[in-house]
């Protein structure tokens, strides 16, 4: 696979241009190194494209994750314990489930990474939210979001969002001053 689009957003490119050059310079290895070919496993059941055969996002996925364990990357899970204090007086809260956490794809010394090949509202989690959320805690302090570009996400199971439209909507929210530093990586086959 290739990187063909690169966007920085509050300054995450020069910030790991300088900061994490050697970390970047794995980035680029890993991408690669995928054979997309070796993920076009999945065979569309969907109304729009039957029989097609598409790229399959859990093959995708497997890959960068082996990938990048040969260099030393690793996930990480933070357990959540969700507060039950702002029920209603009154309410039966549920039992909450005990084993929830929240997961980054790959960190490695204070670099975040996610590579995401889902629905649209996954990539603005990962950026706008998760990637704040491992900061606050004190895991990263920079992330690179990994997605792919229309061309390739057209050749996915409809509503696989895309680096463009990711990239649309980062600039017109504009940057908060709880948003850390993400470059967003836009990849093709």
């Amino acid at each position: 696979m290739k990187i063909v689009g690169i966007y920085s957003f509050k300054n995450g490119k020069e910030i790991i241009d300088k900061k994490y050059p050697q970390l970047l310079k794995e980035v680029e290895i890993v991408i690669g190194k995928i054979s997309a070919k070796k993920a076009k496993t999945k065979k569309s059941k969907e109304k729009t494209m039957p029989g097609k055969m598409l790229f399959n996002p859990k093959a995708l996925n497997k890959s960068f994750k082996n990938e990048f364990t040969k260099f030393g990357w690793q996930d990480h899970r933070v357990p959540c314990e969700y507060p039950t204090q702002y029920y209603t007086q009154g309410f039966n809260p549920p039992k909450l489930n005990k084993g929830a956490f929240r997961e980054m794809d790959f960190i490695k010394e204070k670099l975040g990474i996610e590579v995401q090949f889902g629905k649209y509202a996954f990539m603005v989690y990962n950026v706008c939210a998760k990637m704040t959320i491992f900061n606050k805690l004190g895991y990263i302090d920079t992330g690179i979001e990994i997605v792919p570009i229309k061309k390739f996400a057209d050749q996915m199971s409809t509503g696989v969002s895309y680096f463009e439209q990711f990239v649309w909507d980062l600039e017109h929210r504009g940057v908060s001053d709880i948003d850390i530093p993400v470059l967003i990586l836009g990849i093709d086959k």
